[in-house]
């Protein structure tokens, strides 16, 4: 499986495979499911390799770390799904 790193770089860099609308499905920890992001809304600064930023439900920036990533999506089909542990 492509570490997901790899796979957010490609969607950011590679313009044929970028090409579509991709959403991050992260585990958030506190509501206990999966919350689904657009690609285009998260924050990947090129100095943080451990985490991206994004804007909550109120508005709060919060940085998620890759880890907790477990689903991606394109077109609304799954293309990459973290083993269950």
């Amino acid at each position: 499986m492509l570490p997901i790193r790899k796979l957010l770089s490609r969607i950011r860099w590679d313009r044929e495979f970028g090409q579509g609308e991709f959403e991050i499905g992260y585990e958030d920890r506190v509501a206990g499911e999966i919350v689904r992001v657009p690609f285009r809304e998260l924050v990947l600064d090129l100095g943080v390799r451990e985490s991206f930023g994004v804007l909550d439900q109120e508005g709060v920036f919060r940085r998620i770390p890759f880890h907790r990533v477990r689903e991606v999506y394109r077109n609304g089909k799954c293309i990459w799904k973290r083993p269950a542990r």
